[in-house]
């Protein structure tokens, strides 16, 4: 398989990313434990998707599969039309870097770069990347480029991580707690951040979260438990982020 001269999915009026029938078995000696079960999973262009759940009921770990960092035990990923639990691992790192955008709960920005440089180190290997003062525009941090990451709040920090995430211009951005080790207020700008590279850009989005308040800003929410995928709801309208409280 190659995903070089890739067709874009929203072409082909397909799902950006698809799973059919995932499972994650994780094994240690004799002990096996089963992650996923069995699990369907689809992402639209412009899509926001919450994915809600406790800690330890798989969301993360479908997060890593549908992104690429891992291959489940059974059933296939697609990011269009190319099943990706068929590629190597050469191809699943050009994925990542062509195709997806990352953002953790915790920040890993390099603490001796400005968050200008920060960007830079993503942008000088893409192929077709905004630039990095336009990515610190987009998650309003224009005015903090030449900033280095100890000058910078949490809320800021995350920030930046997003604009290194969406200077690729990815057409998936899969966000994992993204508000985890923030406080409500500056979990909230983060959660704008979002918003706004979703909405201006159409880029795909997936924020894991065990908030339910998060659910609000979604145009799907699916749950979570065990495994499973044990819900899933439509929101009839988005919840703009600034409007979240809890």
């Amino acid at each position: 398989m190659s995903l070089d001269g890739l067709v874009s999915p929203h072409s082909l009026n397909l799902p950006v990313l698809a799973g059919r029938n995932i499972s994650k078995i994780y094994r240690s000696g004799d002990v096996e434990v089963q992650a996923l079960r069995g699990i369907d999973f689809e992402l639209f262009a412009n899509e926001m998707v919450v994915l809600l759940g406790t800690s330890g009921s798989g969301k993360s770990t479908l997060l890593n599969i549908l992104g690429g960092l891992d291959l489940p035990s059974s059933g296939q990923v697609f990011y269009g039309y190319k099943d990706l639990s068929k590629a190597n691992d050469s191809q699943l790192t050009r994925f990542r870097r062509d195709h997806v955008g990352f953002v953790f709960q915790f920040y890993n920005l390099i603490p001796s770069l400005t968050a200008y440089e920060n960007i830079s180190l993503v942008t000088e290997i893409a192929p077709n990347p905004i630039s990095p003062g336009a990515a610190l525009d987009l998650v309003k941090l224009g005015n903090r480029q030449h900033h280095f990451p100890a000058q910078l709040s949490g809320g800021e920090q995350q920030r930046v991580a997003i604009a290194r995430a969406i200077a690729k211009q990815p057409d998936i951005l899969l966000c994992d707690e993204p508000t985890g080790a923030l406080d409500k207020q500056t979990g909230i700008l983060v959660l704008e951040a979002i918003e706004n590279i979703n909405r201006q850009l159409g880029t795909a989005t997936v924020v894991i979260t065990h908030n339910t308040v998060v659910a609000g800003m979604a145009d799907r929410v699916v749950n979570i438990s065990d495994g499973i995928i044990s819900g899933i709801t439509r929101n009839p309208h988005r919840q703009a982020a600034k409007e979240l409280t809890w």
